[in-house]
């Protein structure tokens, strides 16, 4: 069978971990020869696998949206599939192959509406391009999620069949070396491994550790994966920091086995609102590390019977102070 897979999006973070892990459990597959239709990112060619670059594509929305609707349709036809996958949440339009789609982008499923003041290329997303990741899961044959809570919402909204919809949670290839110890100095650090988008929230982080200078408490430390200038919300968390004197540090990006250092000598802290798993949780759970953990759906899912873990409101900041000051005083 000849499949073709398109991931024009994906370039960095979660979505090129995506793109990898379908990849690597492709070149394996011998049975079947695969097409990747992808942008910047660079896969070798193996016996059973093809791949097509268009790094142009990523010039402008209106380039995109030309190639999704007449470029890759003639990809299709051209190079005769039989069937297509789509790791990029939506369907491919004008074409009747046999279509997959995985859908891990969360936004058009979270309770938290995103306003044009917040950030107006997440609203777009959440409410425009949300609509047609709806319809895409509704039109295409069969659909897979990461998580079972996805899979909930797709039923519940969309009232698509359930047997339409595969689970397929992502792979953590981690080799646990050495565990989680319990120290002063790991109990009273608080590690944030996570981008500066603004949904991941650090705001309520510096809140908290404002209202703990408030009360003279400061025997802790919070690192930041950030550089502090990473978008102007992050510049002036950064300057509040700088300004309070507060015990944050910017550490700027980690290397994976940095991270993973991190799990065994500190609490994973994770106050996200907008996740479809969350990875750090699950790594974080395989150290045994304590977490801290916004109130979630994907976070009760990826946390369900994990006994190190205590949950707060990701926008109550007096509320998750109490939780760091218990864990200091632990």
């Amino acid at each position: 069978m000849r499949i073709m897979v398109f991931d024009v999006p994906a370039e960095s973070g979660g979505a090129l971990s995506v793109l990898h892990e379908f990849y690597n459990e492709f070149k394996l597959n011998q049975e079947n020869e695969y097409i990747f239709v992808l942008s910047l990112p660079e896969l070798k060619e193996t016996s059973n696998i093809k791949v097509l670059r268009f790094p142009w594509i990523k010039k402008s929305w209106g380039h995109r949206i030309y190639f999704d609707r007449f470029i890759a349709p003639k990809l299709i036809k051209e190079y005769k599939v039989d069937k297509v996958l789509s790791l990029q949440n939506i369907t491919i339009p004008n074409t009747k192959v046999y279509q997959s789609v995985f859908v891990h982008n969360a936004l058009p499923f979270t309770e938290y509406e995103i306003t044009i003041k917040e950030n107006k290329k997440l609203w777009v997303y959440q409410n425009i391009i949300g609509k047609n990741i709806m319809k895409s899961i509704e039109r295409a044959d069969h659909v897979i999620v990461q998580t079972n809570w996805m899979k909930k919402k797709c039923i519940e909204q969309l009232k698509v069949s359930r047997e339409k919809i595969e689970v397929k949670p992502p792979k953590i290839d981690i080799e646990v070396k050495e565990r989680f110890k319990k120290t002063k100095e790991s109990m009273s650090t608080f590690f944030y491994p996570a981008n500066g988008a603004f949904f991941k929230n650090h705001k309520v982080i510096v809140e908290a550790c404002l209202m703990l200078k408030e009360e003279g408490v400061s025997n802790y430390k919070v690192i930041f994966t950030l550089e502090g200038n990473e978008n102007k919300h992050i510049v002036n968390l950064f300057n509040v920091v700088e300004r309070n004197n507060l015990p944050i540090e910017f550490i700027g990006s980690l290397k994976r086995d940095e991270v993973f250092d991190f799990y065994t000598k500190s609490t994973l802290i994770f106050p996200s609102y907008i996740e479809t798993v969350g990875l750090p949780l699950l790594e974080a759970k395989m150290y045994y590390a304590p977490i801290l953990s916004t109130e979630s759906d994907y976070a009760y899912e990826i946390l369900d019977g994990y006994k190190e873990v205590h949950f707060f409101n990701p926008f109550d900041p007096n509320f998750l102070k109490d939780v760091i000051l218990a864990k200091i005083k632990d």
